[in-house]
């Protein structure tokens, strides 16, 4: 009766720790950053400055400040001076099931002068100096072997003829903008170390192929001697893995929730509070501060006056009817179009905690990129604007 017993404790306690393994591989926010070029593919040069391991040096600091957090799993598209195809970049990720993908590159231009960041998403652009920074990194394909049969239909050296491929990744463009915005806040924070240059929208190859948010962040001029000094110093990359760094994290704690991802929302003894900046009247700052919490304690919950949160599912370019049949049973689903776009919403609360209880809801019945969206008189707003 004692083997018995005690062979039923173990397996039990096997399974539990299965099962407490299974639920924290779930709870992972993946990362998959690209370092830009590789081995004989140098990408751009200029008075000794190298992109490829330029974008090597910073991928790999930006991965290391990342893997400090024991919820954030990196994947790299490489970690040596090796050359990856483009399309084989993207499928890193998407085999991964990454939740972003960030590629990394250093800009270049005749004009010396040109200097500045520039984050882009993916989209199709009329704008000219957009179409030939994308022409410039699309070019890398005629490296690869095959390269005509395995991008058919596509010029690198016409990046609008990508227009006439699959655009089913729109549906993660929203996500991109806002992943791109957080890079270039940041890099507006080193001040004038780096100019800020903006996001923006153009078709790349590897943004084109990878399903998830995307973007690609050109981390500065190495054609320009002063942004080709700092890209390629000690400092300088390290101040900007830092910027990306922090951005990433920033993405995931707005989209993915403290309760999913975050370690915050285990420790109910802190708790974060927005507190008005001494410098300016509108700029917000969250503080985390020590709230002793007993047991007759109660967290009230969040609620934002004037302001609805729903969870956003997906977007397509095919009209969907309505039916919960459609939407893997959930009910409660609403849409919005935009030009030929279709977005589909679950849900509608104006309880930010009863809205994260909704994410959790439909990142369980397998949609795993959606996030939560605001609407304050019925124009969409910012998360971060909805709670203040």
């Amino acid at each position: 009766m004692y083997i018995i017993s005690r062979t039923k404790l173990i397996f039990s306690l096997l399974l539990l720790m299965v099962s407490l393994f299974g639920f924290g591989q779930s709870n992972v926010f993946k990362v998959t950053l690209d370092a830009g070029h590789g081995a004989h593919d140098f990408g751009a040069v200029y008075n000794g400055h190298v992109e490829k391991n330029i974008a090597l040096a910073i991928v790999l600091k930006v991965g290391k400040i990342l893997e400090e957090n024991p919820k954030i799993d990196v994947i790299y598209t490489r970690k040596t001076d090796i050359f990856i195809d483009l399309i084989e970049r993207a499928n890193i990720a998407n085999r991964a099931d990454a939740n972003i993908f960030v590629s990394i590159h250093c800009n270049a231009n005749k004009n010396t002068v040109a200097d500045g960041t520039e984050t882009y998403v993916m989209g199709m652009t009329k704008v000219a100096s957009n179409l030939e920074a994308a022409k410039k990194e699309n070019s890398v394909i005629t490296l690869e072997k095959d390269y005509k049969q395995k991008y058919e239909g596509f010029d690198p050296n016409s990046p609008e003829t990508m227009i006439g491929m699959t655009l089913m990744q729109e549906e993660y463009l929203d996500n991109s903008i806002s992943m791109a915005s957080k890079v270039e806040e940041e890099f507006a924070a080193l001040g004038k170390k780096l100019r800020q240059g903006g996001v923006k929208q153009a078709p790349y190859m590897v943004l084109h192929k990878a399903y998830m948010p995307r973007v690609l962040i050109e981390t500065g001029f190495i054609s320009n001697p002063v942004e080709g000094n700092i890209l390629d110093s000690e400092e300088g990359q390290d101040d900007i893995a830092n910027a990306i760094a922090n951005a990433i994290i920033s993405y995931k704690k707005e989209y993915f929730g403290n309760g999913n991802l975050d370690s915050d929302y285990e420790k109910p003894s802190r708790k974060i509070i927005e507190k008005p900046l001494k410098d300016t009247a509108t700029s917000v700052k969250q503080q985390l501060i020590d709230v002793p919490i007993t047991k007759k304690t109660v967290v009230n919950q969040v609620m934002a006056d004037g302001v609805i949160f729903k969870v956003q599912l997906s977007a397509s370019v095919n009209k969907v009817e309505l039916d919960s049949k459609n939407f893997k049973g959930l009910k409660n689903i609403s849409s919005s179009q935009t030009k030929n776009l279709y977005k589909y919403m679950y849900g509608e609360t104006s309880n930010y905690e009863e809205a994260k209880k909704l994410l959790q809801e439909a990142k369980s019945k397998g949609y795993k990129n959606a996030y939560l969206i605001a609407f304050k008189d019925g124009k969409n707003i910012s998360i971060q604007d909805a709670l203040k």
